[in-house]
């Protein structure tokens, strides 16, 4: 016998596959928080073969997908025994205990022949049963759905898959109005059916169906949250649907709705859903290095030939690292942090607000990093406080992007309150008390989408916490330190990132005209300013070229030479030589690519002309050059944070491609899986994975209308 719940015997399958065997906890013991039970019918006793195979193909499905055993809470299985007549069910609902399971979520899917009676009541049929004593010998479809939603179970989905289920949608709206009405209120209680009241079941293009959309869920639609909503499940059946009259029979339709379409469900587990690795804290992730940057360095720093090419991330840069170390080690002050497109700034900042943070230090995986590192290099444990990336950021979105990162809830806004203004009020109400030091990290100010606006109303105002630091002089050094700040109020250090022009014959000289960095000078006119564009670039993208590259079959020496010439016509482009880099890593013959006049023209092309290289590669590879150019100028034009895959994508890049893109999943999965996937960045909004130019002046490349891109596709086309 199985362990009792509630008065009643409840069986546990040992066999999530459908085997039999019949189990329950030990006494005393917890039941497992999610149940999945399926109940089909799938011998009629009439020879259909097919019918069988049918069911037993939707079976398996459902058990991959809900039956996943590598998860912290997994669905526990309970197959129904064979059912015969109307007894087997109503004792197998018995036996289940599923009127009185208890439990986070359970998940009822039906299956088998349904029938409809004179009274238009919905039944699912059994071999026994008599069509002219439907009452006796079928059982009411309602009465095993009710079953589940009168449970205890606090989230309850129950999926139908019968000829004319739409049926049962009048039966339930009367009979849902029995179920308590805390349960109703308080509970997700879904039923869904997948075919209309007047439609049959294909029963075997169904499973097709489902395998499919189970089959996008894991790959093209990319939604990044461990469960879903009943109207994603529903979207991504429509998706999968599309025009298709012989299976557009299958298009799910929800019967109860018990608690939004939008809100999701711990009934229905994602399939795609693959954890995102976080580095850092909350606080600092926008502006923080990515896991897989940083693991990627680690792996490359674990093959390194000698001491000197331990990864670049790690032990590159170190003047500039240092500096930035440094002031990060300061009492309070502000560092600009600036350079032309693609110099590095992000990376400067990324690293620092990274190395600092308490997370990451205390992982053991990430050790190493550490160990790697010039000390020097190496800022203060918790010396960032908060980091904001500005990148498409209004001025009130930027500033409560700061309240939050303080751990501060920005107030409501009342009718007749400017949001920044009351905002910014309140940051500033914040540093105003004594407290620990504050450090505030913005990157990305000029690719925010009033840059202006967040100097004079957001940064500015700020500039009585920082005490002015020491100011910057001829080559760094710092000048006379101010007078020691009250301790009445918290003591701020301010970086920010921000792009501008390199200077005219490198001489540091101040800018002239108004600019960005112009107007954060004379916000803080001590500010220490760091360029990523200096004389010491080339030398820099030397190693950082040496430490992409990795080592080679061919002489070191020569190697040094190549690699002098590449930085030398990239520098100071980071973007670049990252690109040249990556090229030149899945080269054979690295020397002879770099020896190759036609491709240091390219080179001397900038981002335009290695993106031309990369397109010829990709098509060589199966990927048309015009079909991937369309697709990464659709990233460049979608609006937020990213294009997401589903549908979304292969639109806007039909717009650009000018004619239907044909297997779109396809494309896009060769393009993810190909070195073009270097030119994207990927983050996450409204819980979708979505994909940018990893780079803005990859972005204006991409935007770019001459249509240099397209030029030698067309020459090599004619």
């Amino acid at each position: 016998m199985g362990q009792r719940v509630g008065g009643l015997a409840r069986t546990e399958s040992v066999d999530s596959a459908g085997g039999g065997g019949r189990t329950g906890a030990a006494p005393g013991g917890t039941a497992p928080s999610r149940t999945l039970l399926t109940l089909a019918v799938r011998d009629y006793g009439d020879g259909d073969e097919e019918f069988a195979e049918g069911i037993d193909e939707q079976l398996a499905v459902v058990r991959e997908w809900w039956g996943a055993h590598d998860t912290p809470d997994p669905f526990r299985h309970i197959p129904s025994p064979e059912l015969t007549e109307r007894h087997d069910v109503e004792r197998f609902l018995h036996d289940s205990g599923v009127r009185e399971l208890r439990g986070r979520a359970l998940v009822v899917f039906v299956t088998g022949h349904g029938v409809t009676g004179s009274s238009n009541a919905h039944f699912l049929e059994l071999p026994k049963t008599d069509e002219k004593r439907l009452l006796a010998t079928a059982i009411r479809t309602s009465e095993i759905v009710t079953a589940a939603l009168d449970s205890h179970a606090e989230n309850v989905l129950v999926i139908v898959n019968t000829c004319f289920a739409g049926r049962i949608q009048a039966e339930l709206a009367s009979l849902y109005e029995d179920i308590r009405r805390s349960r109703r209120t308080e509970c997700r209680i879904d039923v869904i059916v997948t075919c209309d009241h007047d439609s049959r079941v294909l029963v075997r293009r169904f499973p097709g169906v489902l395998r499919a959309v189970l089959n996008r869920l894991r790959t093209s639609a990319e939604i990044t949250t461990p469960w879903l909503s009943v109207a994603d499940l529903l979207a991504e059946f429509e998706n999968e649907l599309g025009g298709d009259s012989a299976r557009v029979r299958h298009r799910l339709r929800r019967v109860v709705d018990g608690g939004g379409q939008t809100a999701v469900t711990p009934c229905l587990p994602n399939p795609g859903y693959r954890p995102v690795r976080e580095l850092v804290a909350a606080a600092r992730r926008q502006v923080a290095t990515s896991a897989d940057e940083v693991d990627s360095w680690l792996s490359r720093a674990s093959g390194r030939p000698n001491e000197q090419d331990a990864g670049w991330y790690f032990r590159g840069r170190e003047r500039l690292n240092s500096r930035t170390a440094a002031f990060l080690g300061s009492p309070y002050g502000v560092l600009l942090i600036t350079g032309t497109a693609g110099s590095g700034k992000s990376a400067v900042l990324a690293r620092a607000v990274t190395l600092s943070d308490p997370e990451f230090r205390h992982t053991p995986a990430y050790q190493q990093a550490l160990e790697l590192a010039e000390p020097a290099t190496v800022p203060p444990e918790k010396s960032v406080t908060a980091a904001v990336l500005a990148r498409h950021r209004g001025t009130a979105a930027l500033v409560a992007d700061l309240l939050l990162g303080l751990d501060i809830e920005p107030v409501q806004p009342g009718p007749e309150d400017d949001t920044v203004s009351l905002w910014s009020a309140q940051l500033a109400a914040h540093l105003a008390t004594p407290g620990p030091r504050v450090t505030l990290v913005v990157d990305g100010l000029d690719e925010a989408s009033d840059p202006s606006g967040i100097i004079r109303d957001v940064l500015a105002p700020l500039s009585a916490f920082c005490a002015p630091g020491p100011a910057a002089a001829p080559g760094g050094v710092p000048g006379p330190r101010p007078a020691r700040r009250t301790r009445q109020t918290r003591e701020l250090r301010l970086l920010v990132g921000v792009r501008s022009s390199r200077p005219l014959n490198g001489t540091g000289a101040r800018d002239h005209e108004p600019s960005l960095l112009g107007a954060l000078r004379g916000a803080f006119p001590a500010a220490r300013v760091e360029r990523t564009d200096d004389a010491a670039a080339e030398q820099d993208i030397v190693e950082y070229l040496h430490a992409l590259i990795g080592p080679r079959s061919c002489s070191p020496d020569a190697m040094v030479e190549a690699v002098r010439t590449v930085a030398r016509l990239v520098a100071p482009s980071f973007l670049d030589a990252r690109l040249a880099g990556e090229q030149l890593r899945s080269a054979a013959d690295p020397l002879a690519t770099v020896a190759d006049p036609e491709w240091q023209e390219l080179l001397k092309a900038g981002t335009t002309g290695l993106l031309q290289r990369d397109l010829r590669l990709v098509a060589a590879e199966g990927l048309p050059s015009d079909v991937a150019l369309a697709l990464l100028r659709a990233s460049a034009h979608a609006q937020g944070a990213g294009v997401p895959w589903a549908n979304v994508w292969p639109a806007i890049a039909e717009v650009f491609l000018n004619r239907p893109l044909e297997n779109p999943d396809e494309a896009i999965g060769k393009l993810l899986n190909s070195r073009l996937d270097g030119y994207l960045a990927h983050a996450q909004e409204d819980d979708r994975r979505v994909y940018r130019p990893a780079h803005e002046a990859l972005v204006a490349t991409l935007k770019d209308k001459s249509d240099e891109l397209l030029a030698h596709i067309r020459d090599e086309a004619s």
